[in-house]
């Protein structure tokens, strides 16, 4: 029988396998076989991309992340042969954040921001249904949510910047594995802080941030001063 660890860990272990670890591998070894530096790029690059492409297959639905990752490989691949230098296929990597960053932060202007979004994935209907009495209900509630979408887009255009920094100035065999890393950091600061102030919203309101009560906690109804919200 599988843990109640297992899936998760394995969900998490499978996207970093295949956009960290493997593309890693295959470029240094591709580099210590004196391939050109854009080819090993190319060709570590494909294996996320080439992912997506079974992976929508698979789903017969293409995901919006999946399409930009095939489309920003092929972009920076074409424009890599044209001039030659490396360095473009590099600052594929920048892209996908700014353009995760500019999304995330557009959320902003939408009906529910990213980070309601994303609590659907955690929640099921009941929750669901509570998660949104208590977002018409609690401006507190929508101010957090809020709040957590801009760290999170920003962190997203952060890393973006400093992805295009380092495409654009450090040794082209560094930065893959640089930027990678880096990514890596700044999602586990964002899951940090975001478990604080999950907890801290908790602490205050007797609400979940995400719309999910821990067990024998009150629903959002019954907790004072809610009521009729």
């Amino acid at each position: 029988m599988e843990s109640r660890g297992a899936r998760p860990a394995r969900a998490l272990l499978a996207p970093l396998t295949i956009s960290v670890a493997l593309p890693l591998a295959v470029y240094y070894a591709l580099r210590a076989q004196g391939i050109a530096q854009w080819q090993a790029l190319l060709l570590s690059s494909a294996i996320p991309a080439a992912h997506a492409l079974v992976t929508a297959l698979v789903r017969r639905r293409a995901e919006v992340f999946d399409l930009l990752i095939v489309a920003l490989l092929a972009v920076s691949a074409v424009t890599s042969l044209i001039s030659g230098s490396p360095r473009v296929l590099l600052l594929k990597d920048a892209g996908l954040p700014a353009v995760l960053g500019v999304w995330i932060l557009g959320t902003l202007f939408a009906a529910r921001p990213f980070a309601f979004q994303f609590g659907r994935r955690l929640r099921d209907p009941a929750a669901e249904e509570e998660a949104e009495r208590v977002w018409d209900g609690m401006p507190e509630f929508r101010a957090a949510l809020r709040g957590l979408t801009m760290l999170w887009g920003g962190v997203e255009l952060l890393d973006a910047a400093l992805s295009t920094v380092e495409a654009l100035s450090l040794p082209v065999d560094v930065v893959p594995v640089l930027g990678r890393f880096q990514s890596i950091a700044l999602i586990a600061l964002l899951v940090v802080v975001t478990i604080r102030r999950s907890r801290g919203f908790q602490t205050r309101h007797g609400v979940g941030l995400f719309g999910v009560r821990p067990a024998g906690a009150p629903a959002a109804e019954e907790i004072p001063g809610r009521a009729g919200a």
